[in-house]
């Protein structure tokens, strides 16, 4: 189970670099880029904070990608 994420999108809309977008919620740029390529799932804390900074909900930004799971529990069913 993954999440997808809208932060690249969303950032262009408000014309924000990472690097800006990390000082907004007070964390390191590769801590965005690694959001944007789906390799570090987000604490609530910091998904809301970014939701905030990007003036949007955390369901807009966040997609939760549970196909992998739903095959995982298949097998035991």
């Amino acid at each position: 189970m993954k999440f997808r994420t809208r932060i690249k999108e969303l950032r262009a809309r408000y014309d924000l670099t990472q690097e800006d977008l990390a000082k907004k919620v007070n964390v390191r740029r590769e801590t965005i880029l690694y959001l944007e390529k789906g390799k570090y799932n987000p604490s609530l804390i910091l998904a809301h904070q970014i939701a905030k900074a990007l003036n949007t909900t955390i369901n807009d930004i966040f997609i939760f990608d549970d196909s992998k799971a739903s095959n995982e529990t298949s097998k035991w069913v």
